[in-house]
Order: C-alpha cells, then structure tokens, then sequence
C-alpha cells in the first residue's frame, strides 16, 4: 500500500489548514460588510406608544356632524388623539437578547437609520445582518408621528446652507477636505430630503414619556440617540430601568449632571444651554449601564470662528465633563473622538457616512465587550 513521507504528509497538513484559516478569514471580513443577500426576518411591524387624547365638550351626532366639510368641521363630543411615538420594528431570525433602538435627532425621522443618502445600507440593516432586533421611531410631532395636539405654524424656510454646515459636511458649497459624505450630487440631494419639521411645538418631556413607554412595551434594550435626542436620551434612561445601555451619537450640550457637579452654562450661536441637574440618588442610575459616545471629525480643540465647528466643540467639552463626573461616581462612559483613534472624516451622521460600517463595526465590538450581544 502506497504511503506518503511523514514530511509530505505534515506539509499537505499545514496547507489544508492554511487553506482552511484563509477560508474563515475571508468569511468573517465578509460578515462585517454591508451586503445585498439576504436578511430573514421572523417579526416585522409598526405601531404607536404614548401619547394623549384631546376630547370636546358636546355629543357627537353622526347625522348631524359626520359630513366632511374641510372649512367648517362641527367639533361637538369628538377628539384627537395626538403626540404619540411611531415605531416599526424588525426581529430577525436567532434575534440576539437586546433589541436597538434607534432614536433620531432634530430635523430628522427613523429615515436617519435607514438607507444611506447615497443608496448604502445603514444602520437598520447592517445591525439586522448582525441580528440585532430594531426599532426605529418618529417621535411625537415628527415624521410618521405626526398628529399633535397644540398647533404651530410650518414656515416654508430655505435653510438647506445652514444644516450643511452645522452638520459639518463643510462649509458650504465646499465639503471639508477628506469628508466622509458622498460627492455625488443625487446624494446631497437625497440628504436635503431626509429633513422633516416639527408638526407641533418642541417638547423634550413628550418625547421622554413615549420612548420610556417604548421601553416598558418590548422590555430590555439598548437606546441609541443622535443628536438633539442625546439629552432626552438620558432622562429616558433615569426614567426606566429598561433601557440598559446608552450609544450616543454626537449628542447635544443637554447632558443631566448631579445637583452641584454641573459645568457653567454654554454659550452658543447666541443660546444659552445650561446643562440640567438631579439629584445624586437618581444622577446615580446613569452609573449602572454601559455608555459610550461618538464624536466625528472637523470639531476644533480651540474656539472657532465657524458656528458650524464651535457648538460641538463646546458640546464635547460638555461631553467630557460629563464622563469626568459619571465615572467619579463609578459609572462607565467611554468617550470616543472618532479622529483620535484613526477614523477620520466623519460629520454629524456617522450612521451614514461612507464608512458607516466601519463605525458599527466599532460599535459591535464595545456591545460585545459589555455583553450586551
């Protein structure tokens, strides 16, 4: 019987498994890449939480007031019900334990999280092929959440040269040298298109009572804010003990310090943010979860003459304060400026620049380390 040398053997052995290692390696660089395959979902749905109920005074009469008339609608006895959330949901195949949910930021809606505006997955999908469960919501008086109970007048504003630059795609008509955001017109167009107005006056507490009611619905989960919903995003969390991580994408100057531990107010393109403040005991809450949160690039470490750069210079200080004082009390925040760890060109939307998945893959590996996957 024919045998082959032990060295040939050993030599065919190491190549198989050198084969076999490259195989997985290839394997698992194509897992972290955003792709066209398919995603099996076993659950998907929408539905609204929170909310309240306007009721006149009278009796509805059917026959008498159930004509539609645009200009003049009898209101006897009917209500309204508005200023609730809107949340569709998607729950993949051998879902993971916590679910991600996605909360907007001002001037935006669940779109922020959804197909990138030059046509890439964003985060919705790069996290379901991870099989993560989200939720992505419109909160009260935006978007698909529209219905409001106090009314406010939609100003048709040209604004679209400001956002570029408070969101940091550059100083418009230039993107910053090295921006990761398309070039590709239909892109910035796409992006301009994404905005939404408030349909009802600003209220931060509205917004609070419906994502905590969001929470206690589906239970355990891991809130990820953007923006303007980074200072709601913390009362969410002081609110209820669901929500058991915090992703914060450049929050806002709104962070909740300890009576008596708060910075001095910050002074921005003529606003006054002063940060707000509990109690200790409740200030404690923010101590028990894992937080992390991002900063992109183009945000001096000096003042700056730009306002589209000087607020969230001022807000990261802000930021860093804010991880000083929760970690003195035994908390843990991780504060990452994307720019010091080698990513670079990130704007105000990191969940949908170029490299969004470059961005969640930093993120899948901070979940993992605190076991929150």
């Amino acid at each position: 019987m024919f045998m082959e040398k032990p060295e040939k053997v050993n030599k065919l052995y190491i190549f198989i498994l050198l084969l076999a290692t490259t195989a997985a390696l290839v394997a698992a660089c194509n897992s972290s890449k955003s792709s066209t395959g398919t995603i099996n979902i076993q659950q998907q749905g929408s539905f609204a939480v929170g909310g309240t109920v306007l009721t006149n005074p009278g009796t509805f009469d059917p026959i008498k007031h159930g004509a539609f008339n645009p200009t003049n609608q009898p209101a006897e006895g009917q209500t309204l019900h508005g200023d609730h959330a809107y949340v569709f949901y998607q729950v993949p195949e051998k879902a993971r334990k916590l679910p991600l949910v996605f909360w907007h930021g001002h001037g935006q809606s669940a779109r922020t999280w959804e197909t990138t505006p030059d046509g890439r997955e964003g985060f919705q999908n790069i996290f379901l092929r991870r099989r993560f469960p989200v939720y992505l919501l419109d909160q009260p008086r935006r978007g698909r959440a529209a219905r409001s109970t106090k009314p406010i007048t939609i100003a048709a504003t040209p604004d679209e040269q400001l956002w570029f630059g408070i969101f940091r795609l550059g100083a418009y008509p230039n993107f910053y040298p090295g921006v990761q955001f398309s070039k590709q017109p239909e892109a910035l167009n796409q992006f301009f298109r994404q905005m939404v107005p408030n349909t009802g006056p600003y209220d931060a507490q509205l917004n609070i009572d419906a994502v905590s009611g969001l929470f206690t619905k589906i239970g355990p989960g891991i809130l990820v804010t953007h923006s303007q919903s980074g200072g709601p995003g913390w009362r969410t969390a002081l609110k209820n003990n669901n929500v058991k991580a915090i992703v914060a994408f450049e929050p806002g100057g709104d962070y909740v310090f300890p009576q008596g531990e708060a910075p001095d107010s910050i002074k921005v393109s003529g606003r006054i943010i002063i940060p707000p403040t509990v109690p200790l005991a409740e200030f404690r809450k923010l101590t028990k979860i894992p937080i992390i949160i991002y900063y992109g690039d183009n945000i001096p470490d000096k003042p700056s003459p730009i306002p589209g750069q000087e607020q969230w210079r001022a807000f990261m200080e802000v930021a860093k304060k804010f991880r000083e004082v929760v970690n003195k009390h035994g908390g843990d925040v991780t504060l990452v400026h994307l720019p010091a760890i080698g990513i670079k060109g990130n704007t105000h939307f990191p969940m949908s620049d170029l490299n969004n998945l470059e961005i969640a893959n930093h993120l899948a590996v901070f979940l993992k380390g605190k076991n929150l996957d």
